[in-house]
């Protein structure tokens, strides 16, 4: 069992800066691929980045040049950074452990970008 809490949501302006955390639970994290996928208003959830265990990442090309995923297996976390943010990043970001087809997600954080 994995369990995701998210953090370092909010609002910023465009082409600010934000972080996200997502702290794990479970022995399994070092072993296991993490991902931030986010869903706006009225659409699908959709792919932001993901990072296997060994570090390997891909990214959504909306976001390449501009987010950055990165995880710490000693501290069970996952983070993505988000530079020159846009308004149409604005989103509820979620935190994911082992892809889209598992049930292992967090609550979400909110990131709103004014433009």
């Amino acid at each position: 069992q994995v369990q995701l809490v998210e953090s370092g949501g909010g609002l910023v302006q465009a082409g600010g800066s934000l972080r996200l955390s997502c702290a794990a639970s479970g022995n399994i994290f070092s072993s296991i691929v993490m991902g931030w996928y986010r869903q706006a208003p009225g659409k699908q959830r959709e792919l932001v980045a993901i990072i296997t265990s060994g570090g390997v990442t891909n990214y959504a090309d909306s976001v390449k040049g501009r987010f950055t995923i990165s995880r710490n297996n000693a501290k069970n976390a996952v983070y993505l950074q988000m530079n020159s943010l846009k308004p149409e990043d604005t989103a509820v970001y979620y935190c994911n452990a082992g892809g889209d087809i598992s049930p292992f997600w967090g609550q979400g954080t909110q990131v709103t970008v004014s433009s």
